[in-house]
């Protein structure tokens, strides 16, 4: 969950560590540090807070001369945020320096061995186990840094992403990988190399990069060709380096105040960039390689059960709607934190579609392990290409929705369920649980709802009132039936996420059986009651709110007349097949949060406790 920079090579290291822990920043933001080495002293500046508070306090306390250096922004699991436990954390010597993303599972049992040997620690952390763990091995063995990392790395159970220095050896960084992601920027000429969380920090220096799998080691020194091992075997490996797609351009504000703001507004382009050379509409063919090359497991399967965590999830329980609504197929969807400690019954004859964002949840891959062991066909959605999760499928498809930075979800949701809903209508046509005249419909108006995204984000002045009115309410309720009930735990989620609000999503029926009781003339309750689908029954819940003086605000149908005349407030959304509507209800959901959120003053893209990218359990 914390982002890792590090650079060694011919520029002044300080300011691409700086610059690639603000666009890491994502990962974790309660407290950052950097090290940088000046030739000759190791320098350390560490604090509590944001990568802005670390880059004062840097420039007032330590030389920022040097050509090597590493860089951490945390999100803390072991030891509470504040500067003793912020990385880097040195060695007791001072020789050695590590940063860390992951957590030490058996850290307490080293750390109490390590105290037995004469070694003291400052921190709370696991890490600080972790790097004099290390300079145990290196000094009691006399080994080289990199192979004592190695072995030092065999004795750790846990996930971990790290760089370590040594500055009696100032000419290499070390790096190694298990269970967190970690890429290697490799420069032109091999003259620099870059080490990070994800491609991000040096995007604008190099388009070459390697991604380390689970259980790699690497010795990286200037001018000379990166060393991977095997961590677990010490079998040598031939590093594959491949070309990023990523641009500068998409990892920056656009002129939007917030990242979540802009990634709302990429939604219509998004879609488009994911269905894009895949729909193709006036022949009728949906091309997707990973369905393609193994359409059987898919049409014989006893069933598809759907893992992923949080906004991710919300889309899987789209996808079970629209999946056998259209391919009739029985689907189940998992909370991927659960579903491996339930023992599941998995079988050779079902398929896990895994979701997830970043391809690097920690839950969800271990859902994949377990899935594996079974022997299950394991199917990836995930965004971000080269990914754990996109290798460690059997097969996949990527959303294609750009870099996603605000940490509360948007794009990354409508396009989940377009890549879903492009997989549904693939299966019903190749089953033939469709007719052609419904297949025909549904690609048509999948190819027009970008259009309408756009159109459903024009509401956004009137969103904004109703923010007004209601952003110092402490609790929501939000109601939805059929495809449109995920789209309500969705919007609950949002507020909750940025805004701090406390907020519930219902199947609208279940209303009376309990959640009625918080109904009065102070609590708002989102309703989404559009034309299609269970519309009376949606108004006749409406009416019963209204009964108990609920305030309503209303997503409903461009043209409603009905729910117009009993809501308080009405959001429209442009008409459009059931199962697609969740592609616009999300719309003005999005846009309340966000403007519920700014109002409330609250950090939109960090908001607190949170982290992108869930990489450890």
């Amino acid at each position: 969950m914390c982002g890792i920079v590090g650079y060694i090579g011919y520029r002044e290291a300080y300011p691409i560590i700086i610059k690639g822990l603000q666009r890491l920043e994502y990962r974790g933001y309660d407290s950052a540090g950097i090290a940088l080495y000046d030739g000759k002293n190791i320098n350390l500046s560490k604090t509590k807070g944001k990568v802005v508070d670390l880059q004062k306090r840097a420039e007032q306390e330590i030389s920022l001369k040097g050509y090597i250096g590493i860089g951490h922004t945390r999100w803390a699991t072991h030891g509470v945020p504040n500067d003793v436990n912020s990385h880097p954390h040195y060695s007791n010597s001072e020789d050695l320096v590590v940063i860390h993303n992951g957590i030490i599972e058996n850290y307490a049992p080293l750390k109490k061995e390590l105290q037995s040997k004469g070694y003291v620690f400052t921190s709370d952390t696991d890490t600080e186990v972790l790097i004099n763990l290390i300079e145990y091995v290196q000094k009691n063995e006399n080994l080289k840094l990199g192979k004592a990392v190695q072995l030092a790395l065999t004795q750790v159970v846990g996930a971990y992403a790290i760089a370590v220095f040594d500055k009696k050896k100032p000419n290499e960084v070390i790096a190694a990988r298990m269970g967190s992601p970690l890429a290697i920027g490799v420069g032109e000429d091999k003259k620099e190399f870059f080490i990070a969380s994800d491609a991000s920090p040096f995007i604008e220096y190099t388009k070459n990069a390697i991604y380390l799998e689970d259980g790699e080691i690497a010795v990286i020194r200037v001018g000379k060709d990166i060393k991977l091992r095997k961590i677990a075997d010490d079998t040598l490996l031939d590093p594959f380096i491949q070309a990023l797609e990523l641009n500068l351009e998409q990892i920056e504000k656009g002129g939007y105040e917030h990242f979540m703001l802009k990634e709302i507004h990429e939604q219509p382009n998004a879609i488009i960039d994911t269905y894009r050379g895949r729909m193709l509409v006036n022949e009728g063919i949906i091309r997707m390689a990973g369905i393609d090359n193994h359409l059987e497991r898919f049409l014989n399967a006893d069933r598809i059960i759907i893992v992923a965590c949080g906004t991710s999830w919300h889309a899987a329980l789209v996808a079970e709607y629209v999946i056998e609504s259209l391919a009739r197929i029985p689907v189940e969807v998992e909370y991927a934190s659960e579903f491996r400690y339930r023992n599941p019954i998995i079988t050779s004859k079902d398929v896990v579609i895994a979701i997830s964002q970043s391809g690097e949840t920690a839950d969800t891959r271990a859902a994949i392990q377990l899935a594996k062991q079974k022997g299950a066909f394991v199917f990836g959605v995930c965004n971000v290409v080269g990914s754990t999760i996109s290798r460690e499928s059997d097969a996949g498809a990527y959303t294609h929705a750009g870099p996603e930075i605000g940490v509360a979800s948007t794009k990354a949701f409508t396009t989940q369920i377009t890549v879903l809903i492009l997989i549904a209508l693939k299966l019903a046509k190749a089953k033939g649980s469709i007719s052609n005249d419904e297949y025909f419909t549904h690609l048509q108006e999948l190819e027009r709802i970008p259009a309408k995204v756009a159109e459903a984000l024009t509401s956004d002045e009137n969103i904004k009132t109703i923010a007004a009115i209601y952003k110092d309410s402490p609790n929501f309720l939000y109601l939805g039936r059929g495809f449109n009930f995920p789209v309500a735990l969705e919007g609950a989620l949002k507020l909750k996420e940025i805004s701090y609000i406390h907020a519930e999503g219902y199947p609208a029926a279940e209303m009376k059986h309990g959640p009625i009781a918080l109904i009065d003339e102070k609590m708002p309750i989102v309703v989404i009651a559009t034309k299609k689908g269970h519309y009376e029954k949606v108004v006749s819940n409406i009416e019963e709110i209204k009964a108990r003086s609920g305030k309503i605000i209303a997503i409903v149908t461009k043209g409603d007349v009905d729910v117009k005349a009993l809501a308080d407030h009405v959001i429209e959304v442009p008409d459009t097949l059931e199962l697609l509507s969740p592609l616009l209800t999300t719309i003005p959901l999005q846009l309340l949060s966000y403007h519920i959120a700014v109002m409330r003053n609250c950090n939109v893209d960090q908001p607190r406790n949170l982290a992108k990218s869930v990489t450890v359990e």
